[in-house]
């Protein structure tokens, strides 16, 4: 294996892939398979597991205990706060048990989006840029772009600008930014 100079990893972690992009850390009990994709500038920390086919983006951060599974993908720039966990199978069954052969349904968190603490992400759901996942979450459908969603099963609350804060009922942030509802719902910069 062969990883970029720039990378770091804990020699208490285990780091079996060298698809690990440039300045990436990874901390002390993480695990990434090899068959996993880590960007650069991502920070791995002390806990996480990445499985085989799992893609990371580039500056992502992963906090402690965190566990994504093959068929998720983080892309540039999310936050996965401690403790959340991503699903891959709506019917998990030990192999042995299976009446059907094993199904891996995708999951996607798009550029910019955090999840907070503890949440859980039941696969097949794509969420949005810049949204919002509140500690706690259970997250059953996919998430818009800049929502805030909460709760078990999670609903959208609110709208988040992409520095993060919450959106007035203008859609103003105190930021400077502005955003407009498209026809669909959806938010657009303005």
């Amino acid at each position: 294996m062969t990883l970029d100079r720039s990378v770091f990893v804990h020699p208490a972690a285990l780091c079996e892939s060298d698809d690990v992009g440039p300045g990436t850390r990874v901390w002390a009990f993480a695990h990434v398979m090899s068959g996993a994709r880590v960007g650069a500038d991502c920070n791995v920390c002390d806990g996480a597991f990445i499985e085989s086919g799992a893609v990371v983006g580039d500056r992502v951060t992963i906090k402690n205990q965190v566990l994504l599974f093959d068929g998720v993908t983080i892309e540039d720039d999310a936050f996965i706060g401690p403790n959340a966990v991503f699903t891959n199978d709506f019917r998990p069954r030990s192999k042995r048990m299976q009446a059907t052969p094993w199904q891996l349904t995708p999951t996607r968190v798009r550029r910019g989006a955090s999840i907070g603490a503890n949440a859980t992400i039941v696969c097949g759901v794509t969420i949005g840029a810049h949204a919002l996942v509140g500690a706690g979450s259970v997250v059953l459908a996919d998430v818009p772009d800049h929502a805030i969603v909460v709760g078990n099963p999670a609903r959208r609350v609110a709208w988040a600008c992409s520095c993060g804060a919450r959106l007035d009922d203008g859609l103003q942030c105190a930021c400077g930014r502005s955003y407009g509802r498209l026809a669909d719902g959806r938010l657009s910069a303005r």
